[in-house]
């Protein structure tokens, strides 16, 4: 014998349909994930300290990319590229043209109401530069009796730090579909000063690489920062699945473009250079390219929007919207 009514009470007479799991990207807050990658590019540049650095094999891979001219001499190679790699050094290392592209990117915040991310972005770029000083002043590098090496330590690069901070500081304050635009210029303009610093001897290929890595490892700490102060969503409709295949079609392209403008454009870059400085720079540049597309990838869809007058408030949700129990 049943007791009370025999209609359920508080329930919808037909089945409930089942809700949709929320989707894996969104169920990640987009800070938490530049958090991840900004851990995985200092890992990834811890790792490249130690086995470049301070390992046997690392400084003989070193060595056999960009040789020694002599026992005891430099890495300047021997091509007629050393006056044009130290001319773009020169020009690049001028403080009038680290400050103009500073203000660029300041101005570029103004124009687009985003002051805050661009203050963010030129600390990020003197924050790599300052980094990348004192970890080669303060990082030992042992003799391993190698003799293409030297004790002498340059790891990491700071002029690439500093280029591909500067680069990455333009992504903070552009719209998601300008950084496509500039991914493939600005890693070409990166992999420019990484392959001038080794054609002159100022650094192995092992320092360029810590440079670009130090460089990204700062912009998603920044970019982590405005994410969790304004409360950024990552607000891409399409699916996860059709835009990585999209993402990865894309850096493949740009990576093709990138080679062919290295050994092609670049007039005599292929037969005027060692084949392992040649190795050095396509590497460096694939290295940039890669790194380059992945920020691009992560905040596709963000917008680095901070208030100046404090956190944004997330919206309250509406009475009139079903509420779970």
């Amino acid at each position: 014998m049943s007791i009370g009514s025999l209609y359920p009470v508080g329930r919808s007479p037909g089945p409930q349909p089942a809700r949709p799991l929320p989707h894996a990207r969104a169920a990640v807050p987009l800070g938490l994930r530049l958090l991840a990658a900004a851990l995985c590019c200092l890992l990834a540049l811890a790792l490249t300290a130690i086995v470049f650095v301070r390992t046997y094999p690392g400084q003989w891979l070193d060595g056999m990319l960009l040789p020694r001219a002599e026992r005891g001499g430099g890495y300047e190679q021997e091509t007629a590229l050393v006056g044009p790699a130290k001319t773009v050094l020169a020009t690049f290392g001028s403080p009038t043209l680290i400050a103009a592209l500073l203000g660029g990117v300041l101005l570029v915040g103004v124009l687009r109401r985003r002051l805050v991310a661009g203050v963010v972005g030129v600390g990020m770029v003197l924050c790599a530069v300052v980094v990348a000083g004192a970890v080669k002043s303060a990082l030992p590098r042992p003799d391993l009796q190698i003799e293409s090496s030297t004790t002498h330590n340059s790891f990491p690069s700071g002029h690439v730090a500093a280029a591909t901070a500067l680069l990455l500081a333009f992504m903070l304050v552009l719209p998601g579909w300008a950084r496509r635009w500039l991914a493939v210029p600005g890693a070409a303009g990166v992999t420019v000063i990484a392959s001038a610093t080794m054609i002159a001897g100022w650094h192995r290929f092992s320092d360029a690489l810590g440079g670009v890595l130090l460089g990204a490892a700062m912009f998603y700490l920044a970019a982590a920062a405005l994410a969790a102060w304004s409360g950024d969503r990552d607000a891409d409709g399409g699916s996860d699945g059709a835009s990585l295949w999209r993402g990865l079609a894309e850096a493949a392209l740009g990576l093709v473009v990138l080679v062919w403008a290295l050994v092609v454009v670049v007039p005599d870059l292929a037969g005027s250079v060692q084949r392992g400085a040649l190795v050095a720079i396509v590497a460096a540049g694939a290295s940039t390219m890669f790194l380059v597309g992945s920020v691009v990838f992560l905040v596709r869809s963000t917008d680095f929007a901070v208030p100046l007058c404090g956190r944004r408030h997330p919206q309250v949700q509406s009475s009139t919207e079903p509420r779970d129990i």
